[in-house]
């Protein structure tokens, strides 16, 4: 589904922000990203979704390079930052469409599925609201059903669940385990280790723009938890 190929991203003359990153996203499969502050991570997703230029390397999605054909590939690909910046002035429902026109959605299964989502996140309520009035957790709930509406075949997440409450992690889990048992596939990045460690298929640890542990959750941290490995891994790291 995603393959990044010796992804390298500069800033300045010399920091490698991204440092010579290979992965692989395979269809139907979710896949963790973790890494300490500054490690990358947002860094390697704002070159996946064409938000940032990088220095040299390949991206490509189900085997197309995203830099060549970048609209034939976002129109597969919903994406979730860690701090959405959606539009203030429009209500809920006014956003919702608005993606649905960009997107060509059909109108009532995109009215099902706002209805479905909005009634799940507990905000079905506010949609007629106008977004300044939003919470951060209710905003990130908006976003949250401008991507599962796409029904889209790659879902890039940032730090999905930071402002959400117990009950709407627990559904965006859900969400993403159906998506990926038709088919699709799940990117995301987090800090929350017990939850990658009981949601991922594979993981990747990024640390100092370098992938210094990749594979099947099961392989990368063997009889320790996640945590556990990634804090050695961390420490290593450091002390070199």
């Amino acid at each position: 589904m995603l393959e990044i190929r010796n992804l390298v991203k500069s800033y300045g003359t010399s920091f490698r922000a991204v440092d010579n990153v290979n992965l692989i996203v395979n269809d139907g499969e979710i896949f963790g990203f973790i890494g300490p502050n500054g490690a990358g991570k947002t860094t390697t997703i704002k070159s996946v979704m064409g938000l940032l230029n990088f220095d040299s390397g390949e991206i490509l999605f189900d085997g197309i390079d995203i830099l060549k054909y970048p609209m034939q590939v976002k129109k597969e690909i919903a994406y979730i930052p860690d701090n959405p910046d959606i539009y203030d002035a429009l209500t809920g429902m006014q956003f919702l469409n608005f993606i649905g026109d960009i997107y060509g959605l059909d109108v009532n299964k995109r009215n099902e599925d706002i209805k479905k989502y909005s009634e799940m996140f507990g905000i079905d309520s506010n949609l007629g609201d106008v977004i300044s009035s939003y919470s951060h957790g209710m905003k990130q709930k908006l976003s949250l059903i401008s991507a599962f509406m796409r029904h889209p075949r790659l879902l890039i997440l940032d730090e999905p669940f930071v402002g959400l409450d117990p009950k709407a992690a627990f559904q965006v889990k859900e969400i993403m385990k159906n998506m990926c048992a038709e088919g699709s596939s799940v990117f995301f990045s987090t800090h929350v280790l017990e939850v990658a460690e009981k949601l991922c298929d594979r993981v990747g640890i990024i640390n100092k723009g370098q992938i210094v542990a990749y594979g099947k959750m099961e392989d990368v941290k063997g009889s320790h938890s996640l945590e556990e490995v990634f804090l050695e891994i961390a420490e290593d790291k450091e002390a070199e």
